[in-house]
């Protein structure tokens, strides 16, 4: 009885103090933030459980891959990092897109092959800097093999890119939409019916809450930092499932998969309250970006997956996902709308132009 008698003053105490602090807001805005972050917890709580029932099959061989090319975003630190390192260690030559790519030079230096690691700048962001880096890539390589639509960010205040895109949608979800785009064709290249070439974009557990906001998008009528990082999450999966459809019908040599990396220890979570109140509790519980970084790989090399394009893999398994993300309406819906702010045609989506 104590207990729950603690956990009430506890839960009650949380609620008032967040009602103070957003007392300015409409009350009605208060109750669904603070409804979207609760959920947000509980996705997260199902996470750790999940990644502690399924530690044990975290396990991947990673090939000789001599001669393949990567394409990796971000990468600069957390889970990016240690996705390069592995493929670097089997032999590919990797290209990095960052933000600053002298910070390439130093990184390669603690890496096995980093002598195969190229970086160019990379705003994801700007899809002008997308449309570049691409350009970059292409000049350098008319075949790609893998390419990792790693980087991100979570939570934040309400900003507007220079393309009238919300942050975490265009950074998250439209950045890579695009970048996914101008690569295809190579992607296309790189991919034999024997051996496909991989998409793999790094989603979250977090996407579980999550919807899409078809009639505002960038939440203009009411921001949820909370919610607009569920959405962004939510969309990578759903794309990777969307786009995949579309390659199969095409009969592209091609498979997208969404990956869930586990619920990991980086500096996502700086700033946060919960890093704030439980560092600890972080690094008992929470992966590290080693260990994050496995389901990735997997993702990137398992050869049973050949034949699984469109799968949503947690802890190098088959993963939950919410019911939404499964609606091939719904995937159409957003692919249609993730078109038009990149400025392409559905029907051209990933072809030569």
């Amino acid at each position: 009885m104590s207990v729950a008698i603690a956990s009430a003053v506890i839960l009650t105490t949380a609620a008032a103090y967040y009602w103070f602090i957003n007392r300015h807001k409409p009350l009605k805005h208060i109750l669904s933030e603070l409804k979207h972050t609760i959920d947000m917890q509980g996705a997260g709580v199902g996470g750790l459980i999940d990644d502690w029932v399924n530690v044990w099959r975290n396990k991947v061989v990673l090939p000789d891959a001599s001669g393949k090319i990567a394409v990796v975003t971000g990468g600069a630190r957390g889970i990016g990092t240690e996705v390069i390192r592995g493929l670097l260690k089997a032999n590919m030559t990797v290209i990095i897109g960052i933000r600053r790519p002298e910070l390439a030079q130093k990184l390669s230096q603690t890496m096995e092959n980093g002598q195969n690691l190229t970086a160019f700048q990379l705003d994801l962001q700007s899809l002008k800097s997308v449309k570049q880096f691409a350009e970059n890539v292409l000049r350098k390589h008319l075949a790609i093999h893998i390419l990792v639509n790693n980087a991100g960010i979570m939570f934040g205040d309400y900003k507007l890119t220079e393309d009238g895109i919300e942050n975490q949608l265009s950074t998250n979800h439209i950045g890579h939409f695009y970048l996914t785009h101008l690569l295809l064709p190579a992607l296309k290249k790189g991919g034999t019916f024997e051996e496909p070439a991989r998409v793999v974009n790094v989603t979250s557990c977090a996407h579980h809450p999550g919807k899409i906001y078809f009639e505002d998008i960038n939440m203009k009528e009411h921001y949820d930092t909370t919610a607009a990082y569920a959405q962004s999450k939510l969309a990578q999966l759903m794309s990777a499932r969307y786009v995949n459809r579309l390659l199969e019908q095409e009969g592209s040599p091609v498979k997208c998969f969404a990956v869930h990396p586990g619920i990991v220890n980086t500096d996502l979570f700086n700033g946060t309250l919960f890093r704030t109140v439980f560092p600890w509790a972080m690094k008992l519980f929470f992966k590290t970006p080693a260990k994050g970084a496995i389901s990735i790989h997997y993702a990137c090399f398992n050869k049973d997956l050949e034949q699984k394009g469109g799968l949503y893999i947690s802890n190098c398994v088959e993963g939950i996902s919410n019911g939404f993300s499964k609606n091939v309406e719904n995937q159409k819906k957003l692919f249609d709308i993730s078109c038009e702010l990149i400025g392409v045609e559905p029907n051209k989506f990933g072809k030569d132009i």
